[in-house]
């Protein structure tokens, strides 16, 4: 107990460090609009979409992810690890509120001696913290005809699900209170400034990067994220000793069919809009899936001579993931290819690329969305048409490749901080004999009815 206060007030302690820093070195706003805000212009049409595609979007962690990583864990473990994701839930939108929102997407001014332009390349403002200055006519100016509030709800839900695929990594042996501090810093230091430098006005945005819906913001990031997490937690009690086998796979489909349609909110509604460009989205989205689910499945079949429900699933999860930075840059054709190439490539991480290397990615947090955000993300600077979108000229597999190494050491060193301080605060991992008796009834309580 002594340590869990000591965590909360650690993790409190920082972010009131961050926002009186904020407060004493962000430029008195401006009367009016806040640098990021342009007067709302209603597209009601456009509006209606994003309104759907939020709540899409928020499917995707619950029930959609909670559900596909519950069936995949042992039967002792299946309400520990679905409250997981609801907990990042909870955490990860109040980070959202108060501090990440603005961060992400706000517009910085002059700070420590330099002007706006060059802070904004690297973070977002402070004015916006606990939504201040958001009101009912603003807009931002990313998206003038939507409201800023349907604009960040939506933002939020990429913010939520996020941090939630990272607990595949780890799942079956983190405490509940590590992983609700973890997830607060985690939102805050690296989810939010690695945003906003790709989509909310930050260097790697205005290099070219190409990222539709978030192959590098969110898959890679997470992927990252719970590969340093698996590592530095170490494996599960047993793990390639004894069998450690999915409880209920069915669990894990309906889970997968409600990843599948909240994807068509994450890609299609980041065409910003009810138009042509949402369209291709959606398309290329069921293109991929289906298109990774066969290749994984003949993969699957070569080596084990059998397809496994799992396995199928997999696949469509991994097309899902790889095809979410090219989705608005990639005609239909080039989304088939994104998807038979992701399949064996998730494959050949989730399953040979962990066997060689002895790490414990529980659930394929970086089997399935590292190695398919980065796969997608190299492919999106390939298959990048202005025929479908003109924000694809001078695309190529450099400017992407220098997009995700940023990513990727950004996400790595954050994360490996930020479990560090976990570690010696609320503590990280459950004793082994907890481990040993399931997270269910060890941290919660409670456990699902022998049959």
């Amino acid at each position: 107990m002594t340590r869990l206060r000591g965590g909360l007030a650690l993790g409190l302690g920082l972010l009131t460090s961050v926002i009186a820093t904020a407060a004493s070195a962000a430029p008195a706003p401006a009367p009016g609009l806040l640098g990021h805000q342009v007067p709302l212009e209603l597209d009601g049409a456009g509006t209606a979409w994003l309104l759907t595609s939020a709540a899409l979007v928020l499917l995707m962690t619950l029930p959609g992810l909670a559900l596909f990583y519950g069936g995949m864990v042992r039967r002792k473990n299946v309400i520990a690890t679905i409250t997981q994701s609801v907990g990042v839930f909870a955490v990860a939108t109040l980070v959202w509120f108060i501090a990440g929102y603005s961060i992400a997407f706000g517009k910085a001014g002059a700070l420590g001696g330099f002007d706006g332009d060059t802070v904004n390349q690297f973070i977002g403002s402070f004015d916006a913290f606990f939504l201040n200055g958001v009101g009912m006519e603003t807009a931002h100016s990313l998206l003038p005809g939507i409201p800023e509030f349907v604009f960040l709800s939506f933002q939020l839900t990429f913010a939520i699900i996020t941090p939630a695929l990272v607990t595949g990594a780890f799942a079956e042996r983190l405490k509940y209170t590590g992983l609700l501090l973890f997830t607060a810093l985690w939102s805050l230091l690296v989810y939010a400034p690695i945003a906003h430098w790709v989509w909310g006005g930050g260097f790697l945005g205005g290099a070219g990067v190409l990222d539709f819906a978030g192959g590098a913001v969110v898959h890679v990031n997470s992927g990252v994220a719970g590969l340093v997490c698996a590592i530095f937690l170490g494996a599960r009690k047993g793990y390639g000793k004894e069998p450690i086998v999915a409880h209920n796979p069915v669990l894990t489909m309906i889970g997968a069919s409600l990843l599948l349609v909240g994807w068509i909110g994450f890609n299609a509604g980041s065409a910003g809009g009810a138009n042509a460009l949402a369209g291709v989205a959606l398309i290329n989205t069921i293109l991929a899936a289906a298109a990774a689910s066969i290749t994984w499945k003949i993969v699957e079949v070569i080596e084990k001579k059998k397809a496994s429900l799992i396995g199928v699933l997999s696949g469509i999860v991994a097309g899902l993931v790889a095809i979410t930075p090219a989705a608005g840059f990639v005609d239909p054709k080039g989304a088939v290819i994104i998807g038979l190439i992701a399949g064996p490539v998730c494959y050949a991480s989730s399953v040979w690329i962990k066997k060689l290397l002895r790490y414990d990615d529980s659930l394929d947090a970086f089997g399935i969305h590292g190695a398919g955000g980065l796969a997608g993300a190299l492919l999106t600077g390939v298959f990048a048409s202005t025929a479908i979108n003109s924000l694809s000229e001078g695309a190529d597999v450099m400017t992407q490749l220098i997009g995700l190494g940023w990513t990727i050491a950004y996400s790595a060193v954050g994360t490996l901080v930020i479990l560090i301080i976990c570690k010696f605060t609320t503590g990280l991992r459950v004793s082994a004999e907890a481990e040993e008796e399931g997270l269910d009834t060890h941290l919660h309580g409670e456990a699902l009815e022998t049959v």
